[in-house]
């Protein structure tokens, strides 16, 4: 597989998650090579994350969002879209749907952004999860931990969307 999700349905930020896993590795492998202290040779057997569930990425993503600090007026919904299997990991996909309804709009335009958290299959059972992240129509994958989500992100998609659906 070259990265690219077999699920034509879903989202090119979705996939973008799935290309920097990729990427990631490939870094990883060749500093690897490069560095023979961290060759595969002298590694230890290591365990596959097998108590990861569906149900726990969402309460890790849930766990997450609580930390951004977005404002109340915005709600959000979580859904699982798909896994991917990949050679050091799998990569399993989320989309959190972000609106703020007011009493003027309850039914308001949405925006979306994608996660992808990263089982790896060989790492110990103690190791933290990868969670990554994709505001949607960007291309920037955010880290979690790494990248403070910043809430005018969401502003500027619906903002967008709405200008966009005036031209038409």
């Amino acid at each position: 597989m070259d990265g690219v999700s077999p699920h034509h349905t879903y989202h090119v930020e979705s996939s973008a998650l799935v290309n920097a896993s990729l990427e990631r590795h490939r870094k990883k492998k060749k500093e690897d090579e490069n560095d023979p202290k961290h060759a595969e040779v002298d590694s230890p057997p290591r365990l596959s994350c097998e108590d990861f569930t569906v149900e726990f990425g969402k309460e890790q993503i849930e766990t997450l969002i609580e930390t951004w600090g977005v404002r109340s007026c915005w709600r959000h919904s979580l859904d699982f879209l798909y896994v991917t299997e990949l050679e050091h990991c799998g990569v399993f996909h989320y989309r959190a749907r972000f609106s703020a309804p007011t009493a003027r709009q309850p039914i308001s335009q949405t925006a979306s952004v994608f996660f992808g958290v990263e089982v790896s299959k060989f790492a110990p059972r103690a190791t933290p999860l990868e969670v990554h992240f994709v505001v949607e129509s960007n291309r920037l994958v955010n880290t979690s931990g790494k990248h403070r989500f910043r809430e005018t992100w969401l502003t500027d998609v619906i903002d967008s969307k709405k200008r966009f659906s005036f031209l038409f």
